[in-house]
């Protein structure tokens, strides 16, 4: 789980606008955040399968808003990419 600073500094670093929370970009950050944190958990407890679950239910939400993004501006999808560092 993300601490409100940790969520914090991500917003602002991902941001579109001044008030931006919501954008395709925050969330995909956000997710990709919590991705890795539950991978390192699951480094240490191999055997927790609902961590796993949660795991494979976050990566696919974060599929979708990288689908949903890639079909509303490309621009804006490859910057993402770049800026988080994922294999597309």
């Amino acid at each position: 789980m993300l601490t409100i600073k940790d969520k914090e500094k991500l917003i602002e670093k991902y941001k579109i606008h001044d008030k931006d929370s919501g954008s395709p970009e925050v969330q995909v950050a956000l997710i990709t955040e919590e991705i890795k944190r539950l991978l390192g958990h699951l480094k240490k407890h191999p055997k927790d399968f609902h961590s796993k679950r949660g795991l494979l239910k976050t990566v696919a939400k974060r599929r979708t808003l990288l689908a949903y993004l890639k079909h509303e501006s490309e621009k804006r999808y490859n910057s993402l990419i770049k800026k988080i560092g994922l294999k597309k």
